[in-house]
């Protein structure tokens, strides 16, 4: 018979309210085995008779037999006709393996990573903000998307589609999706695109991995500008590239360094609209010079065109690739930031050399992009359904912003300097007070605030300490009440 801590905890584990999804045999099958996994009951003990056991549990013998059934198709028991049901021998290398994982688990250890596993593990990945709470950067305003015109659209897909829909998509993505975005970049960004040379895909992260396996190997240098989007760089270290920071100024990217640098690279990252975090726009002789540089080195342009829909003076530069004659860019967007984050699409406009084998890697990591939504958005981009919010929201988040930076000026001048960007959805505002920037970050997280802190953006030894401020998501009167809670907070860290 079970000991009585053995019987109890059986007890508890039926009566965990965590487990009542679980047939009462399958708990009963289930609380057993792991008395067995943590080397409760040892190799060939003996179990209770189902009798005894169904009566201590108040429970049926069928229901205990046919839980005794189960462990023994699993090979945690043996069950000899006149002599019962014993723990058997293979469980002792059951036991064994349990043990070795828990106790790596315990010390934090994970074994048999490659070195690049353990990297990617230790960088620790890139993670979103998933709640819109003040201040969390790239965080777009959701309540006015025109949800019902969505709906509207989404039922006539599959209206039009049926079943057909539920399949799967191409991997290079639906065809309606490709034409929609080829024309919508052609117009607004004075690209160069045709539906052939769209690749539709999950995310902007998913294109910078892509760029960073398919295009370099490990150990070959890319230019980054520094300071630098933090998913590009760590998709660029975990690929084991050698990522080399190119310093800014108000114009952008010091071009000039690209020329100066040996050895050259194979590579250059840019994100020439809205540069993150600066906000700086990359000015338009340097674009030239980065395509006179990637056609001389035979090197390749990423340009990731981040938060472009969102110019508040005058008219957004060019992208890039529209500029490029020599095919050395590959154009990244995404709607994340124009529309919103659970839509889940971005988009790679490619040389057409590199469409065949972008699309094949592509393939390994998700086959493709959900149809259902591709061939809504494509809808919402054919009726001006797109074009229209990003009109009103581009006016709004303007708005945003200079309310942002008014509150700054009048409630936060002594302790942050605001660098008010021509576009985008976030801020930069420099810390003037000997306030450590990593405390100031943990300390407004506690308070309901999410910062991102501006030295970690830094690849070289020229860090400023200070803050992303996101305002995109938040009205004036929900921006004048977060400033003043870290306000609070910067004034208590000051004091100490």
């Amino acid at each position: 018979m079970f000991k009585h801590a053995q019987l109890e905890s059986v007890k508890a584990w039926i009566g965990d309210p965590a487990h009542g999804a679980l047939s009462l045999h399958a708990r009963i099958q289930r609380a057993v085995r792991q008395l067995i996994l943590d080397g409760a009951l040892d190799v060939g003990r003996p179990l209770p008779a189902s009798r005894a056991l169904a009566l201590s549990l108040g429970v049926s013998r069928d229901t205990v037999e046919t839980a005794y059934s189960q462990l023994h198709a699993e090979g945690f028991i043996e069950r000899r006709v006149g002599s019962g049901s014993f723990v058997s021998e293979r469980a002792r290398r059951l036991t064994r393996h349990e043990g070795i994982a828990r106790q790596a688990g315990a010390t934090g250890e994970i074994p048999n990573l490659s070195r690049r596993g353990s990297a990617i593990h230790q960088g620790g990945g890139v993670r979103d903000f998933l709640a819109p709470r003040p201040f969390a950067p790239g965080l777009p305003e959701t309540r006015n998307f025109p949800l019902q015109t969505w709906e509207r659209l989404e039922r006539q897909v599959l209206k039009e589609h049926g079943t057909h829909a539920l399949l799967h998509s191409p991997p290079q993505g639906m065809a309606p999706l490709r034409q929609a975005i080829a024309d919508h970049v052609n117009l607004e960004r004075g690209a160069g695109a045709t539906p052939e040379r769209v690749l539709v895909l999950t995310s902007s992260q998913q294109a910078l991995t892509l760029c960073a396996t398919v295009l370099l190997d490990a150990g070959d240098r890319i230019f980054i500008e520094d300071p630098v989007y933090h998913g590009a760089r760590k998709a660029f270290d975990a690929a084991g590239l050698e990522c080399v920071p190119i310093p800014l100024d108000t114009d952008g990217m010091r071009v000039e360094q690209l020329y100066d640098a040996e050895p050259s690279a194979k590579a250059v990252f840019l994100t020439p609209s809205h540069q993150f975090p600066s906000g700086a726009t990359l000015a338009l002789d340097r674009r030239l010079a980065i395509i006179d540089w990637a056609y001389k080195q035979q090197a390749w342009i990423i340009e990731d065109d981040y938060d472009s829909e969102f110019h508040y003076a005058g008219k957004p530069k060019a992208c890039v690739q529209g500029l490029d004659p020599h095919e050395r860019t590959v154009y990244i967007g995404t709607f994340t930031k124009s529309l919103f984050p659970g839509l889940r699409i971005g988009y790679m406009v490619l040389p057409p050399q590199l469409v065949g084998p972008m699309t094949v890697a592509r393939t390994l990591l998700d086959g493709h992009s959900a149809p259902i939504p591709q061939l809504t958005l494509a809808r919402f981009m054919e009726g001006g359904h797109f074009g229209a919010h990003v009109r009103t929201m581009r006016a709004v988040y303007a708005e945003r912003r200079n309310v942002l930076a008014r509150l700054v000026s009048t409630h936060l001048a002594d302790f942050l300097k605001a660098r008010v960007p021509a576009g985008g959805m976030q801020m930069p505002c420099i810390l003037i007070r000997d306030i450590p920037e990593q405390e100031a970050v943990e300390a407004a997280r506690r308070a309901g605030i999410d910062l991102l802190g501006l030295s970690t953006l830094y690849a070289s030894g020229n860090r400023e300490a200070g803050f992303l401020m996101g305002f995109a998501a938040h009205a004036p009167n929900e921006l004048e009440i977060a400033v003043g809670k870290l306000a609070d907070v910067l004034r208590a860290l000051d004091r100490r």
